[in-house]
């Protein structure tokens, strides 16, 4: 079992190396005890990164993060020296890539409170949501008037000019299940999860979430929002993309 240690505080996203134990090397990678590398998954890529034996002289790259059932694989490639000595036991030093981890956590902040504003302007609900690069893209279940842009355009501003706090809640799934049912995405909770992560943008949005994201709206920097389509089988696409750097700062 690995524990996922960037789920606890808002902290944990901004981690950018830690210290842990490998427990199990299956092909190719390796399996630690706790991990703040982001393995694929709610439309967020996993993290990149590097591993590295205590004394050894050269590190492995971590390629891919997958998590299986409840491990996590850190799929790795590199020198064969170095992976050599990352075998079982083995205290491992963990760099990750940090400009990787920013983008993903101001993209997905950002989706979050966009989709949220486009739920309270029009009614529409997120079918699903992804991140890649330097771009986010959000579906809709319903088409979006055309002063939706100019519309987004305002939300992307007021999220500089009215920051809000993002914080971590933990509440019981019989909680969550009682919460009021006029919620921005369409994506159903598991069963059996139990308590329930969420993701709170003060004054905004409440979202179950297992991501990454900044502490504050004001750390997302400036975006560019592409053209509003629509699907064919219903409802709306947009995308968008970071066009500079946010005021995302690590903790010392």
């Amino acid at each position: 079992m690995t524990e996922l240690a960037y789920l606890a505080s808002m902290d944990g996203a901004y981690t950018r190396s830690f210290r842990a134990r490998i427990v199990a090397r299956p092909p190719g990678g390796v399996v630690l005890d706790r991990t703040f590398f982001y393995p694929t998954g709610g439309g967020q890529p996993n993290d990149l990164g590097t591993l590295r034996a205590s004394g050894a002289p050269v590190a492995a790259d971590v390629v891919d993060v997958v998590k299986q059932g409840s491990t996590v694989v850190h799929r790795l490639s590199g020198a064969a020296p170095a992976r050599a000595g990352l075998a079982v036991g083995t205290e491992v030093e963990a760099t990750i890539d940090w400009a990787r981890r920013e983008r993903h956590m101001r993209l997905h902040t950002s989706q979050h409170y966009l989709s949220a504003r486009i739920f309270a302007r029009y009614g529409a609900r997120t079918r699903r949501a992804s991140l890649r690069g330097r771009e986010a893209a959000i579906e809709l279940d319903r088409a979006l008037p055309t002063r939706a842009i100019e519309e987004l355009g305002e939300d992307v501003a007021n999220m500089a000019s009215d920051p809000r706090h993002v914080r971590i809640r933990e509440v019981s799934r019989v909680e969550w299940d009682r919460h009021p049912a006029a919620r921005s995405s369409l994506v159903a909770l598991a069963p059996g999860v139990d308590p329930v992560r969420l993701i709170e943008i003060e004054g905004i949005d409440l979202c179950p979430c297992g991501g990454t994201h900044v502490r504050s709206t004001s750390e997302v920097g400036a975006l560019e929002i592409r053209p509003i389509s629509e699907r064919d089988e219903g409802g709306a696409r947009f995308s968008y993309v970071l066009v500079n750097g946010g005021g995302t700062t690590p903790p010392e």
